[in-house]
This record gives structure tokens, sequence and C-alpha cells, in this order.
């Protein structure tokens, strides 16, 4: 049985900081790495007692920080489908985090169990993971004397993607049973994603190499044992921006994220005519394209242009494989640019919704979908088949050569994305896939439609939580007025747009 006498004398060993308030957000905890050390201990105890409550399911720990930079880090739960945590559990996180004393964190642990009915008998099970960043192994530590306080049987994945680690979840919770979802192994990874991307492609025409920025990040040793798993002239990857051992490299001039806002390439790529460049964010979950046309113009194809190919892709197919009750929808937030809008409604004439930003918001969204593609602006994002989807091509009958092939590529496709959460590796197959069955260069996908003019600013202030917002924070409700200043100057421009929400992990 679970007992919390040890807590107090693991946790004297992980001072709070005085006077930091954490808040567990869209993308969990996050701040400068040191400060975060009584933190992951205390979520390595949540984490027991979250797969205590899911019956001893496997719940996820990741140690990372994405796309910020190198002196951050951050801490985040993976629930047992490898889906961001439930949302009623975020409070539990935020509350433990902030306990002022050992005695308090016990008592947190304690009133946790009894109102969630957690049967502490049941042995918990965790496994964890963590990014390249220098306070890795600091927070790591903190980590496993909160799993070793509780009894978990816990396993440490290593070095790895976060979307490994969200895969690795998912495998483990689902292993013998109908839903079976993979190997849980780095093998396992490459070889479900290499050989779907493999069995799409059969047939055509090889492509060039895809010149891939890693943003100096976890993604640059995964991506290349990724290409040496797939071992094919399909897929031939030219990794920069790959050093992961020098300090102070982390995101610095390169990633999705950097490219994305700067509308740039990555220091250390020379960008030519004709070929394909993609840049990953420091633990690989985001993924955008990009290139240069016959004149040198930089030209962007960030999460918005991949949302809109995929669902251009599913929906031929789906209308080839006829179907009936097969639908394809997609989910945006307000960072879509308002032409990606308008051809998914107007040209595709798909369904579309919005959500608010992050990634368990949309993914939420696209639950309610038959077939819903879901990507931020940023490159973040993925494809959900849902029950329905799934049982309707389980039970299809097709009459034509036609329908088969179409049927079989979208049972493909569903073993190339990782429904779990948005992964950059996944999603480059995908991409790549896509362009290589349509025989379509980055010119030719990026002619679908054009993009308005648009600006992301960043603008630092001392209280974000000041400013509120509804619409799928498209409309602000907090500070007053301000929405009407928005408003006045938006009015002033055809077809204008613009928005003020408060960012989830800086104070901007």
């Amino acid at each position: 049985m679970t007992s919390f006498g040890n807590v107090a004398e693991y946790s004297a060993k992980h001072p709070k900081p005085a006077g930091v308030t954490f808040a567990y957000g869209t993308a969990g905890f996050r701040t400068i790495g040191e400060t975060l050390e009584s933190t992951v201990f205390r979520v390595g105890l949540l984490a027991s007692l979250r797969s205590q409550s899911k019956q001893g399911k496997v719940i996820g720990v990741m140690i990372t920080a994405s796309h910020n930079h190198e002196r951050d880090n951050g801490v985040k739960l993976v629930d047992p489908m490898g889906e961001m945590l439930q949302q009623s559990w975020e409070g539990y996180c935020s509350e433990i985090a902030n306990a002022e004393s050992n005695e308090q964190v016990v008592q947190v642990l304690a009133s946790i169990a009894q109102a969630e009915s957690i049967d502490l008998s049941i042995t918990p099970r965790v496994v964890y993971a963590r990014d390249t960043r220098p306070s890795g192994p600091l927070l790591q530590a903190a980590l496993e004397d909160g799993l070793a306080a509780l009894g978990t049987n816990a396993t440490n994945y290593g070095i790895v993607t976060t979307p490994q680690l969200h895969y690795y979840v998912r495998c483990l919770n689902t292993a013998g049973t109908p839903a079976a979802y993979g190997e849980p192994t780095e093998a396992g990874y490459y070889e479900k994603y290499g050989q779907a991307f493999l069995r799409l492609v059969d047939g055509r025409p090889t492509p060039s190499p895809l010149h891939i920025d890693a943003a100096n990040g976890v993604g640059a040793p995964q991506v290349r044992k990724l290409a040496a798993a797939i071992n094919s002239p399909y897929f031939t990857a030219d990794v920069s921006n790959s050093d992961t051992e020098t300090l102070g490299r982390l995101n610095i001039d390169c990633g999705a994220d950097y490219v994305k806002s700067n509308q740039r390439a990555p220091a250390g790529m020379v960008l030519k005519p004709g070929s394909r460049y993609c840049s990953f964010d420091g633990d690989a979950d985001r993924i955008v394209y990009y290139f240069v046309d016959e004149h040198g113009t930089f030209r962007l194809l960030d999460g918005d242009k991949i949302s809109t190919l995929v669902a251009t892709y599913l929906r031929d197919l789906v209308a080839t494989a006829g179907i009936d009750d097969l639908h394809v929808g997609v989910v945006q937030t307000a960072y879509a640019n308002g032409s990606s809008t308008s051809y998914i409604k107007d040209t595709l004439k798909l369904p579309t919704a919005f959500a608010k930003t992050g990634v368990k918001h949309l993914h939420h969204e696209a639950e309610k979908m038959s077939i819903g593609v879901y990507f931020e602006a940023n490159g973040h994002g993925t494809v959900l088949f849902g029950p329905s989807a799934v049982a309707r091509l389980r039970d299809a009958t097709p009459q034509t050569p036609a329908q088969a092939d179409a049927i079989q590529r979208l049972w493909i496709l569903r073993d190339l994305i990782n429904e779990s959460v948005g992964d950059a590796m996944s999603d480059m197959l995908l991409v790549e896939a896509i362009l290589i069955c349509k025989d379509w260069t980055l010119s030719q996908w990026n002619a679908a439609y054009t993009d308005l003019p648009s600006r992301l600013l960043k603008v630092v202030v001392a209280d974000r939580t000041i400013f509120k917002t509804t619409n799928a924070e498209q409309t602000l409700t907090s500070p007053a007025d301000l929405q009407n200043v928005v408003d006045s100057l938006v009015g002033k421009f055809p077809r204008g747009r613009s928005f003020v929400r408060p960012s989830g992990t800086e104070d901007a």
C-alpha cells in the first residue's frame, strides 16, 4: 500500500523557492530551469497518484521547455492514451507545486486521494524522459525522488522527443488490447511510422533530399535514427543545427518558432530554389516547411498550410472511398491566417471549428469530428480518426479497385499519424508522403492559396493574468475598453483582423 510517510523527508531535499508562484498551464509548468526543482519533485508525486486514480495505468512525465530559451525548462504530465493531462487535474498540479511546507505537500496529496477516491494499494506506474537542456539532469533527479517516495514502478526512457514519450505511454496502456498502438520502444516508433510511410509511397518517383533544421535539440539525433530505420531513397535527410552538446545553442536563431516568427531561414542553412526545407522546435513536436522561389523570395508553409494539405488529401480519399457518414473537419485557432480559413470553407467545403490556443483545446475539438485535422499556425498538430470513422472503415465493402485503394490508404495514413499528440517527425513523414503521392513541389503546395499579410508581436507585460478573452480567444473581455480600441483600428482595413491574448508560457 502506498504511504505518504516518506514524502516529507524526500520533500525536504527539494524546498520550494520563496516568493515564487507556479501555475500549470497549456504546456504544463515552464520557467527558469533551476527554479523548478521542487515542482518537478512534486509532479513525480502527483504522477504516481494519477496512475493510481487510473487503476495503475501508465502515466508519462516529460521534462522539456519545447521552443523556449535553453535556460528555461518545464514539466508536464501525459495521460494514459498519450493525451494531455485531464483539465480537472491541472488545479491539483498548481496546488501541490505551491504548497509552502513539506507537511502541506503531504496534506495536499491526502486531500487529492480523498477527493478522487483513490485506491492507494494500487502500485503506480510512471514513465519519464527529458530533452537536452542543461538543467535536465537536476530536474530528473528531483522527479526520481518524487517517484521513489511513493514506491512507484518507474521507467526512464532517457533523452527522447516529447511526442515519442506520448507514443510510449499510449503503447504501454493499449498493449494486448484491440486498440494496441505499437511497440513502446525507439525501434518500435521508427518501425510503425517508417513502414507506414514506405507503404504509402511505394511505386512513386523518389524525391530529392529533405533539409531539416533540428533547432540544436533532441530531434537531431532522433530524426537521423528514423532515416536510418527507413533506409530508403524515399527519405533522405540532410540535418542541420544538430549540436546538442554546446551550451547556448538550443533554439537560438533556428527552429520552427524562429522561422515562423521571423519569416526567414534559420542560421546555418543556405536556401536554394527547388529544394525542400523544414524546421523542428527544441523537443520536436512542431514543424514548419519553407523554400525560396526562383526569385530568391522566402516562402513559409506553416501549420495552416500543413493543415490544408492534409485536409485536402484526406477529403479526396474519403470522396473516392465512397463511405457514407465519413467526413473530414478542420480545427484552427485565432492565429490561423484568414486566407486558410476561407480556403477550407469555400474551396475545400469542409467544416471548420475554432478552439482556444493550446493543443489540448484543439485536440478536444477534433475528437468531436469523424476525422479531425488540427494544427496551430506554429506547426503543432495532428489528425484524429474518431471511433465512428474507424468503425466505418472497418465495415466498408469496396465496390471498385479505386475504392479499395482509397480505403487502404486511409488505414495506412492512420498508422502514419501520431494520434496522441502533435509530432514533428510523424507530421514530416505525412507531408512528405502526400507530396510524393501528388508529385508536388513545395511551390505547387504553396499555390493553393495566398496568405494575407500578418504580424505577430510579443509585448512584455507586468501581469498577463489581467487579459481575459472569449470567442476562442479572439475577443478581449478585460481590460475594459481595450477591445473597443482594437476594433476601431481593425475597422480601417478591409478583411482586417487583430486580437490580443495572454501567452500561456511567457509574461507577454
